[in-house]
């Protein structure tokens, strides 16, 4: 099959170009000896690029002091409040699954070693951010930002159970609690938001502290009456053209039936529609992704990236695809997305922070509410890298995903809405 690519710099389906690789770090350029095994050194040698300024300050106590807070104009001081808490909390929660694993056999010993120093800095970082005397210290319930950035960051901790939430010490894990209770003063409105104080609270249960019900239960039946069809809710009582289905809504959902799907008879029912409007929203997503591996731009917070794509990987790690749609082409189709979006010119400053833009620096792109440390949400396309590299999603053979096989003449089965 030959797949054409849109310039020299692109990777190679199943590898790196030399001029993209050129461009990448270390790990990137030294693990591509299979042509499957490139594809997830591309992944983890944007993964370092972008992760390391984070996790290294996190390490060394000196995020607010070496983060930039880039904002829209006016907004630097109320975004300082919560945007290192959105860097902490963003970037674990699309790091976490590959956190959480264990090496498997046929993994690079580079890889192995990356993930054990960001597994040590990670907690370094979540310890320092709950210790009021460490000059990284995040307040949290501070601002209304700092609800949705401790839901990210109880996100990560749901999905690395063993090597972060595990390994926190006793009173690390006290001030945990303290301040996910804290959280509670900030009363979320009726969008996504309520979301954010739900999962909160799935992590408070997990934890075996005393949990609020009522949160968790009013958010799941307003998104169950806001579902307007063919996998997409609205965002609130009202339907918007944006990514916030992916973004956070159907993630979020995913996460709660894992953690409390269980726990009530009204939730194990909503379990079945749940998943299966989440398959049909991911392939959605496999459609809108352009043979170049450029997506529709559309919609709020569009600078975060290729986290964009935050549910279609969630899927995918999860096995959850439908039938029709092979890991093979999702791999290939996020790879480009990730070059579109994480290589062009300016997209980091002189120090490797993130700026604000999708495809650079587009400082414009970005509302009022989006800040430097918004950004690490990227990481969400990076959630496959949890699955080990004999999966199928990194062992099958590079194919073209959708969009490029039809443009390329190939014929394919017609798309059809997803009906309750």
């Amino acid at each position: 099959m030959n797949i054409q690519m849109p310039n020299r710099r692109h990777f190679l389906m199943g590898g790196l170009a030399a001029g993209a690789a050129a461009s990448l770090p270390t790990f990137a350029q030294t693990n591509t000896t299979t042509q499957n095994r490139g594809d997830r050194a591309y992944w983890l040698g944007l993964l370092e690029r972008v992760s390391e300024p984070v996790l290294k300050a996190l390490h060394e106590h000196t995020l607010r002091r070496d983060m930039p807070v880039e904002a829209a104009p006016g907004q630097r001081e109320s975004r300082a409040v919560g945007t290192h808490l959105e860097a902490l909390g963003r970037l674990l929660a699309g790091l976490a699954p590959w956190l959480e694993l264990d090496a498997a056999s046929g993994e690079s010993a580079q890889e192995t070693a990356l993930r054990s120093r960001y597994r040590a800095w990670a907690l370094d970082g979540i310890t320092s951010a709950l210790d009021p005397s460490s000059p990284d210290h995040m307040s949290f319930g501070a601002s209304p930002q700092t609800l949705v950035d401790s839901s990210f960051l109880a996100l990560a901790l749901l999905r690395a159970p063993n090597q972060l939430l595990g390994k926190l010490n006793e009173q690390t894990h006290q001030r945990l609690v303290e301040a996910l209770i804290t959280e509670r003063r900030i009363q979320p409105g009726l969008s996504n938001w309520l979301l954010f104080a739900a999962l909160n609270e799935a992590l408070l249960k997990v934890i075996g502290q005393h949990w609020d019900r009522m949160r968790v239960d009013y958010a799941l039946r307003e998104l169950n009456s806001w579902y307007v069809g063919d996998g997409a809710y609205g965002d609130g009582p009202h339907f918007h053209w944006d990514y916030y289905n992916s973004f956070v809504m159907h993630p979020y959902l995913l996460q709660l039936m894992d953690t409390l799907g269980n726990e009530s008879g009204a939730w194990m029912v909503m379990r079945e529609p749940i998943n299966r409007r989440a398959q049909r929203y991911a392939a959605v997503q496999e459609r809108l992704i352009a043979a170049d591996g450029s997506y529709p731009v559309i919609g709020r917070s569009i600078t975060y990236r290729c986290g964009a794509f935050h549910l279609l990987a969630d899927v995918a790690r999860r096995h959850m695809l439908l039938e029709d749609i092979s890991a093979a082409q999702v791999r290939c189709a996020l790879s480009a997305v990730m070059q579109k979006t994480l290589e062009p010119k300016n997209t980091f400053d002189a120090k490797g922070w993130l700026q604000i833009g999708l495809a650079g620096h587009q400082p414009e792109l970005g509302e009022t509410y989006i800040s430097t440390g918004s950004l690490y949400l990227c990481s969400a396309a990076w959630l496959p890298l949890g699955l080990p590299s004999t999966d199928p999603f990194w062992s099958q053979p590079p194919e073209q995903w959708t969009q490029q096989k039809i443009w390329s003449g190939e014929d394919a089965r017609a798309d059809h809405a997803h009906d309750e």
